[in-house]
């Protein structure tokens, strides 16, 4: 068995073990969410045990005490409990002083239902050379990372709690000079009756609406990996999700949007 420490990661522990899950699960129920094979797959491997540790308000000790009797080998002496010094910790973050981090909070707009794209690319387009963009939000911003970082941005996110997590946004200096504008791209309903008539009796449809961010575009995608050939996916979402438009133009997909009324759209996604 692997020996471990503050800084192994979940999905290091789930993949050697098979009740592995169902020892950390133990600790807190805040853990029963890695019973969501997406949600697992999103935090597991980002996710260390000191980091876990923090979002159940339990110890490292406890997943220790857990764990060893799974056969795993712990050592204590590795990892100062702080996510911080990870070895996956960027070089970028031992730069952080007060005077070169721009704070951005999106919780409120989260919380009123809103989506905070516009306001994050809006601040990310003006941020000066050497400034790096402090994200404070309530989950890891997954999409937003995979965005940025096809755009030239190093990130980093430290959980701090069950609901706050600061994600760090700072771009490559190899990929510095001309400036580069990240829109949200736009996206139209035509065809949208035709489609819909090619497509009769050939639509998987699902709802996302009831999902928690960042769960409907992993929700999608995961749907879009197991989609039949001649198929297409209608999705009952809350917004356009413009994060996920660009992932989907990558795989080869096309895509339409009618939107209901604010808070309601329907999505039809193809080859």
């Amino acid at each position: 068995m692997i020996t471990i420490n503050a800084d192994t990661k979940i999905s290091t522990l789930i993949k050697h073990h098979p009740q592995a899950m169902e020892a950390i699960i133990s600790i807190s129920p805040k853990f029963n969410k890695l019973r969501n094979p997406l949600l697992q797959r999103l935090m597991a491997a980002r996710t260390s045990i000191n980091m876990a540790s923090k979002i159940g308000g339990c110890s490292v000790e406890d997943f220790f005490a857990k764990l060893e009797p799974l056969g795993f080998v712990v050592d204590r002496t590795t990892g100062v409990v702080t996510e911080s010094v990870g070895k996956d910790y960027p070089v970028f973050m031992q730069t952080l002083t007060k005077d070169n981090v721009v704070d951005l909070d999106v919780r409120s707009t989260i919380e009123s239902g809103g989506d905070p794209i516009t306001q994050i690319l809006g601040v990310v387009n003006i941020l000066p050379d050497g400034k790096i963009l402090k994200l404070i939000n309530t989950f890891v911003p997954e999409p937003l990372i995979q965005l940025l970082g096809k755009k030239g941005y190093q990130s980093f996110s430290d959980v701090i709690s069950e609901d706050l997590v600061y994600t760090y946004f700072s771009k490559l200096q190899e990929a510095t000079g001309a400036a580069t504008t990240i829109t949200v791209e736009a996206v139209g309903s035509e065809g949208w009756d035709d489609l819909l008539k090619k497509y009769d009796q050939k639509l998987k449809t699902i709802d996302v609406r009831a999902l928690e961010m960042p769960l409907p575009m992993l929700t999608i995608l995961d749907e879009l990996e197991h989609l039949a050939e001649g198929m297409a996916l209608f999705v009952y979402h809350k917004r356009i999700p413009v994060f996920l438009l660009p992932e989907l133009k990558e795989r080869g997909f096309e895509y339409r949007a009618n939107e209901i009324r604010d808070d309601e759209v329907h999505l039809l996604i193809y080859k």
